[in-house]
């Protein structure tokens, strides 16, 4: 399984309440009701956290056959009017091109200086590059890049958030 962001929760069989009381089928009910609900909170149903920040799609994922050990990964970013990304490194063997479908996308790649792509302009990160800003230019518009990644084929993940300052 590849993951871009967020996280997969799997719920177990419920068995057939018939003949339990209804005391005890309420209370599993409720029981398996509760990851549920925080899962659902934890990837954004509040309609303010979902607004400020991006939403990244694979489009496709294959194994190159003419480079042994890589593979090709292309995620479409599609982010909000406002929203950006946290802070992040990829996967330390990745080079990845970007191209702005929709929109204007401000970018920082390690010391360089941010600077906005509109649609139809591209980027590049080399590998082991801090990418310190990602974020939609623009306040009215949405926008969205599609992010080709050339990766070793066990490099994962392919993105890793920064940490905050005083976690651990």
């Amino acid at each position: 399984m590849m993951s871009i962001s967020g996280f997969a929760y799997r719920i177990g069989a419920v068995s057939d309440p018939r003949g339990m009381s209804a005391k005890a089928a309420r209370r599993a009910l409720r029981t398996a009701a509760v990851p549920l609900i925080a899962a659902a909170i934890a990837l954004g149903a509040s309609p303010a956290i979902a607004q400020d920040r991006e939403q990244v799609k694979v489009a496709f994922a294959h194994t190159l056959p003419n480079v042994e050990g890589k593979r090709l990964v292309a995620v479409t970013v599609t982010y909000p009017p406002g929203a950006k990304s946290l802070a992040h490194h990829h996967a330390a063997s990745a080079f990845i091109y970007a191209y702005v479908l929709s929109g204007a996308i401000r970018s920082q790649v390690g010391d360089e200086p941010a600077k906005i792509y509109h649609a139809g302009e591209s980027f590049y990160e080399m590998p082991g590059s801090h990418h310190r800003v990602s974020e939609n230019a623009s306040d009215k518009e949405s926008a969205s890049l599609l992010a080709v990644f050339v990766v070793d084929s066990k490099d994962e993940p392919l993105t890793t958030p920064d940490k905050a300052p005083g976690s651990q």
